[in-house]
């Protein structure tokens, strides 16, 4: 399919979605997202793909947030109400989706690119990124879910300085807080990134998706019903052709070949 808002490429296990709207510092808009959509939708579908990359083009910007142009516009609050939980829903399906998701943050990251690397499982980001939800300065909120899943990830106390403030902070800072969880030289963002996703595809793609399940549902429950979630998962592995394969690999001293059965 060709697309207008995004590049989608595919490199042996690898997928990458790239946000190609670089005459807007690969702002999104509506589009952006139901093609992003489209693209998971395809990606699902081929086995042979086991990690996917979530970036935007240039050496800029990841995504510089919303396109303002369009949200200065003057939609109205039924126009919202009905258009925006089609966009959280997306965000919802990027966190959620079987293969794991890695947020490859090339630079500028404000606003709707924080939102979107919060959805991913690993954040990668440049030591030039620079981070920060500043829809505060708009006279709005973040609305992709910056203000459920910021404080989860770095806690109530930093969540509500970056919300209320607006401020934006370095990658070295979104590091720290975790924010980040692999700082790389501009130079060596490829490199990490690469390094990441060899190591991730080379598992089983079962045991990665039960892995990813039991932490994101987990996090939503009680401990005692996240260790039902966990024992669950555990089992759907331990029933897998991987299972066997990857325990007689160990046994055999040898690498496990899994085929995601």
């Amino acid at each position: 399919m060709d697309y207008k808002d995004i590049l989608v490429t595919k490199d042996g296990a690898v997928a990458t979605i790239a946000i190609n709207r670089p005459e807007v510092l690969n702002a999104i808009r509506d589009n952006t997202m139901f093609e992003i959509q489209d693209a998971l939708n395809d990606i699902e579908k081929d086995d042979a793909i086991r990690v996917v990359v979530l970036t935007g083009t240039g050496d800029k910007a990841f995504v510089a947030g919303g396109d303002i142009s369009i949200m200065a516009k003057g939609a109205g609050y039924l126009d919202v109400i009905h258009g925006l939980p089609a966009g959280q829903q997306i965000t919802w399906n990027i966190e959620h989706f079987r293969k794991p998701v890695v947020a490859r943050i090339n630079g500028i990251a404000l606003g709707g690119g924080t939102e979107l690397a919060l959805c991913c499982d690993i954040r990668v980001a440049a030591d030039t990124a620079i981070m920060g939800v500043p829809e505060i300065n708009l006279g709005i909120i973040p609305g992709y879910g910056g203000t459920q899943r910021l404080p989860r990830i770095v806690g109530t106390g930093m969540a509500k300085k970056m919300v209320l403030t607006g401020e934006h902070i370095s990658a070295q800072e979104a590091y720290r807080i975790g924010l980040v969880d692999v700082l790389a030289p501009k130079a060596e963002l490829d490199d990490a990134v690469a390094k990441l996703c060899k190591r991730i595809a080379s598992k089983s793609p079962i045991a990665l998706a039960m892995g990813k399940e039991a932490i994101n549902m987990g996090m939503q429950a009680d401990l005692r019903t996240g260790l039902s979630i966990e024992a669950r998962c555990f089992c759907m592995c331990f029933g897998s052709e991987d299972r066997v394969e990857g325990m007689n690999a160990f046994l055999e001293k040898r690498k496990p070949d899994f085929k995601g059965r």
